[in-house]
């Protein structure tokens, strides 16, 4: 029985089968799941938004039932994808797993959404737009850095990073510093908490300083508070669930802090209110605003996914629902400064794309080169071996050194032309044909 149940997962009382036969061994064939703003409405992002926990969950459940070495899963607002290496198509099976930890109970709606990058140079190239703000809705968005470094980490706590994806995100993280450095890109305060500010600016105009209530301090939450320092609104209060973190922000933004405990007083009270606490069912309801008297006008912003705000609140007579789909781009000076950017990162992108590249073609020759290198150093240890019981210790030394220069010579050329064929695509040619002269397919059985 065992046996035949030994590919069932059971997550939270549901069980999937993973099809026998699987060969689940690491391959650098790099691929890519994307499910973003670009292909997917609100309502299917947020069902599958992975906060931290169900990010490790996620990984941990790869790492068990799929035995693959690399694994990257990124979530935010606005995407949640899966890179992974492997030399089969397990796409189906990861997006099966990603609906069992989101507890979704069919998979084939959720799949429809998902663009699958098969071509290794496409996922590669996608990974680097989107950790660099180039994929981004609000182009150039700082916070993605931040959250490609924290997925990282818990892709390497849960021991899923091998050499190549290891490689592969420290060249990301080295090409954003470049950006940084060499371009406009991530000059000034564009990303989605300066729009929301901007857009609160454009909805309030007609009034006298407004009330406005900051609902959450995740990175969004805290953002939108410090971008609120440029400003000229006066009545801002923050809430969140740790006040001792909404004290902090409170100091440090010149606003006020209010319990949790008292949310929806302040909610009512308030003309505008910011949401992005993270909750699976919404935290404003049609219900509980509908207690409060009539409103001249309210304004709610949620960018929390899932959705903190229920979207039957605009049938209030005087509400006003935004999300972060309404968020968009602002003409703003900074973000015209980015997008005449564009061209020189996306140049910096690809330089960074083809020494990974070469780094990668070089990874496939080194077992050969390590073979090589073996092979004839078995031949130059038979043959001095012969030698050395007629020489003395001074004379076995000297013939240690002449060999292994020899050896060294040798093994000069095959590793440069080995390294020039990765780069013109033709090292497997090479290596068949070195294979063949050295017999090193032999040699690496009979070690």
């Amino acid at each position: 029985m065992e046996g035949l149940f030994k590919n069932a997962i059971n997550i939270s009382d549901k069980i999937l089968i993973l099809p026998s036969g699987f060969n689940y061994t690491m391959h650098n064939q790099f691929r890519a799941l994307s499910l973003s703003y670009k292909n997917s409405p609100l309502e299917i992002r947020e069902q599958v938004a992975l906060n931290e926990a169900s990010c490790r969950k996620l990984l941990s459940i790869i790492k068990e039932y799929l035995n693959i070495n690399d694994v990257f899963v990124l979530s935010t607002c606005n995407r949640t994808e899966i890179y992974y290496s492997s030399e089969q198509d397990l796409s189906r099976e990861i997006i099966k797993l990603l609906c069992l930890v989101k507890e979704i109970s069919t998979s084939e709606a959720i799949e429809s959404h998902f663009q699958i990058i098969d071509d290794q140079q496409e996922a590669i190239t996608h990974l680097f737009e989107v950790s660099m703000g180039l994929d981004a809705q609000v182009v150039g968005d700082m916070q993605i850095s931040n959250q490609v470094k924290m997925a990282y980490q818990w892709t390497a706590d849960a021991g899923l990073a091998g050499p190549f994806l290891h490689r592969l995100l420290h060249t990301i993280f080295f090409t954003n510093k470049r950006v940084m450095q060499e371009t406009s890109f991530r000059d000034g305060a564009a990303s989605v908490s300066y729009a929301t500010v901007e857009l609160i600016e454009e909805l309030t105009s007609g009034f006298d300083d407004p009330k406005i209530l900051v609902l959450g301090l995740g990175e969004i939450g805290a953002d939108v508070c410090r971008n609120f320092q440029n400003t000229s609104f006066k009545k801002i209060k923050v809430c969140n669930r740790t006040f001792e973190k909404a004290v902090e922000i409170a100091n440090e933004c010149g606003i006020e802090a209010v319990p949790f405990e008292e949310a929806w007083k302040h909610i009512l009270d308030a003309d505008v209110v910011i949401s992005s606490i993270f909750k699976n069912d919404p935290f404003i309801t049609k219900v509980e605003l509908s207690k409060a008297d009539r409103f001249t006008y309210k304004f709610l912003v949620d960018l929390s996914v899932p959705r903190s705000i229920e979207s039957a609140v605009e049938e209030i007579p005087g509400v006003l629902l935004y999300n972060v789909d309404n968020i968009r781009n602002k003409a703003t000076e900074a973000l015209a400064k980015r997008i005449a950017s564009i061209p020189k990162v996306r140049s910096i992108v690809k330089e960074s794309i083809a020494e990974f590249n070469d780094w990668s073609k070089e990874m496939m020759v080194s077992p050969t080169i390590n073979k090589l290198k073996n092979a004839l150093e078995q031949i130059r240890q038979e043959e001095v071996g012969r030698y050395l019981k007629e020489l003395n210790e001074e004379e076995a030394k000297k013939v240690e050194i002449i060999t292994k220069n020899i050896m060294q010579k040798v093994m000069k050329v095959p590793v440069l032309q080995l390294k020039a064929a990765c780069k013109r695509g033709e090292a497997e040619t090479l290596i068949d044909i070195l294979n063949d002269l050295f017999d090193l397919e032999k040699q690496k059985a009979d070690k």
